[in-house]
């Protein structure tokens, strides 16, 4: 048959792997193995579930063998489902899944860090490439009488042909070069098996020559002799008082194809109404495609330690995606379907109660303040998604909310903030945008620190559509400082009389403003800066409007900003005594103008606010 060209992403992606991961070459056989257990989960749920398959004699196993001498080979092979010619085209020759892609952009140029991604993103056969010159790859798909051969040197494409085996399953052989001859030795084996494989829930066989020697240290006898090399048990159905935190570290590794250390893990059985166990792992750091609409969830779900399924987003709610993990219930069907998984009583006590420990390890970590502050940086968005999808839990996700605060370093919470407040201060307060540095110089802030208020910096875009939502934190009302009525519980006597002095200015400066703005006003909230812009309670504000209109809602109605100004500031005072005309027309858009600025918001007219500076600053020589 002529040889068959890799898709353009596959070729690309060979010579990634190949060239980026060299000195992480022990993934290889982690990934083959995961594909064979794969294999062989697929195959028994099958002899289960599918009249079609029953009467299969299913004998799971993983086995390696090796060559040595001048060509080395090493050779895995499964029982499991085993693939057809079109299976083979399509799983070694092109890249169906559309994330897959995205891995050759995620490539950071650190091995280690590039390792993680390789099971991520499902690529992980291509790595045996990095150890050999040529791979043969012999499969016959179960229930189907045919096998065929795959072969390739990883570069110039590969070729399908027919080909013999006996049973259903797969067999890869792997012409080792020199960068993959130490493979092709049992304890080298062993070794990355018990390391990356050994809770595999299927027996991993090794077959090696066992070597007698005389006293002389030479060659006695030789025989072949097979071992299992792995304790092939379901690691989450181990009793916890058997298991020790490496054995917790070292399971993760192999689910989730992680070289770091899980951040925390949770092992919980239930007995009684509903017997379930879960295996719940929070890692350090974010998935690479954690705010991809085509996330892949890090859950699997067994039935009895049957395999199910490893893609169901209804295992948990999808603020909880960076979870990894196993369910195991006794009372769910094995022939249980998607579309039942989402309707059936039993899967939402679990999904439930599964979502009420993670909310209790999370919160056990928050009392470990350094080790809080870097799941937040991780995961925090996520909590925030909680806080609007989850209405069940969103008291408990409100709890684990921090933030950044005008007084204090790193993350404060909400109870934090609260038991901080002065007696005659009613409302926490708060202040949103996208910038950190530009929030703290805000001049929104000026009245709140004169008075030794603490404000809560906001600058996550989502904050805008998460916050809102929680109207109230113990009968405080949480205020945006964004917002016209923030700042009225906080005013003075002396601010009413400013106010009706200010009232002939304020009139002429909207006559010049227009339909720029919803109105003007005197502000109690400013010391330093002569104006600021804040939206009426019910509109959008200016960051809101921003992000409508970058997500596409173009067509939305324009809202107008109020404008405030400071009656004490020194160019206000003088502005008074300015009579109307060009100068004061161009002082009255420029204190819009920079107000505009300060939060954020693009001008319309860049060049007509250059113009008017520079005419005012002419006048200033």
């Amino acid at each position: 048959m002529a040889k068959q060209e890799f898709q353009t992403e596959v070729s690309q992606l060979l010579q990634l792997i190949i060239h980026s991961l060299y000195s992480q070459k022990d993934i290889f056989l982690r990934e083959l193995i995961s594909n064979s257990s794969d294999a062989l989960d697929k195959l028994k749920y099958l002899t289960l579930t599918d009249d079609a398959f029953k009467s299969i004699e299913f004998d799971p196993r993983v086995s390696i063998s090796f060559e040595e001498g001048d060509k080395p080979t090493l050779t895995i092979s499964d029982s499991g489902i085993g693939m057809s010619k079109k299976d083979l085209q399509e799983n070694l020759g092109t890249i169906a899944k559309s994330g897959t892609k995205n891995f050759l952009s995620k490539l950071s140029g650190d091995a280690k860090k590039d390792s993680n991604l390789i099971g991520q993103f499902g690529v992980g056969f291509y790595s045996c490439f990095m150890i050999a010159d040529e791979v043969e790859v012999i499969s016959k798909k179960a229930g189907k009488k045919e096998a065929n051969k795959w072969v390739s040197d990883g570069k110039s494409g590969f070729d399908i042909s027919k080909s013999e085996r006996d049973e259903f399953g797969t067999t890869i052989i792997m012409y080792l070069n020199d960068e993959g001859k130490e493979f092709a030795s049992r304890w080298k084996v062993e070794q990355i098996v018990k390391k990356y494989s050994d809770h595999i829930d299927f027996p991993i066989f090794l077959t090696y020559n066992e070597i007698d020697y005389d006293d002389k240290g030479e060659e006695k006898s030789k025989k072949e002799k097979t071992d299992q090399i792995n304790s092939a048990t379901a690691f989450w159905k181990r009793s916890k008082s058997e298991l020790k935190k490496k054995d917790y570290v070292e399971y993760y590794k192999t689910l989730s194809s992680d070289n770091e250390d899980p951040l925390d893990y949770l092992h919980s059985n239930a007995e009684g109404t509903l017997e379930y166990t879960i295996l719940f792992y929070i890692p350090k750091k974010a998935p690479a495609d954690i705010y991809r609409a085509d996330y892949q969830p890090g859950v699997k779900l067994y039935v009895n330690r049957v395999f199910i399924t490893d893609d169901d987003k209804e295992l948990l709610p999808s603020w909880l995606r960076f979870v990894k993990g196993v369910i195991d219930s006794s009372d769910l069907p094995l022939n249980v379907s998607r579309e039942i998984l989402q309707h059936n009583r039993v899967m939402a006590k679990i999904k439930s109660n599964s979502v009420k420990k993670v909310l209790d390890k999370i919160k056990t970590i928050s009392k470990n303040k350094e080790k809080y502050s870097d799941f937040y940086s991780e995961f925090g968005r996520l909590l925030k998604e909680g806080v609007y999808q989850d209405f069940e839990n969103k008291d408990a996700l409100t709890e684990l909310l921090r933030f950044k605060s005008t007084t204090e370093e790193g993350y404060v919470s909400l109870e934090e903030y609260v038991s901080r407040m002065r007696e005659d201060q009613k409302s926490i307060y708060y202040i949103t945008g996208t910038i950190e540095a530009a929030l703290r110089d805000s001049p929104l802030l000026e009245m709140y620190r004169e008075k030794n208020i603490e404000v809560l910096i906001l600058d996550d875009e989502i904050d805008e559509i998460i916050i809102p939502s929680i109207p109230k934190y113990k009968e405080k009302d949480l205020k945006s400082v964004n917002r016209s009525g923030a700042a009225d519980e906080l005013k003075e006597d002396a601010d009413s009389s400013k106010e009706k002095e200010l009232k002939p200015l304020i009139k002429k400066i909207k006559e010049v403003l227009g339909d720029k703005v919803k109105d003007v006003k005197p502000s109690n909230r400013l010391s330093d800066s002569p104006s600021c812009i804040v939206a009426d309670e019910n509109d959008p504000t200016a960051q809101m409007q921003e992000m409508m209109r970058a997500v596409g809602q173009s067509g939305m109605p324009e809202v107008k900003p109020i404008l405030e100004i400071n009656p004490d500031h020194e160019i206000v005072q003088k502005l008074k005594k300015v009579r109307k005309g060009k100068s004061f027309d161009d002082i009255a858009i420029l204190l819009y103008e920079q107000a505009l600025l300060q939060e954020g918001v693009k001008l319309d007219n860049p060049a007509g606010f250059v113009k008017r500076l520079n005419s005012i600053m002419a006048k200033s020589f």
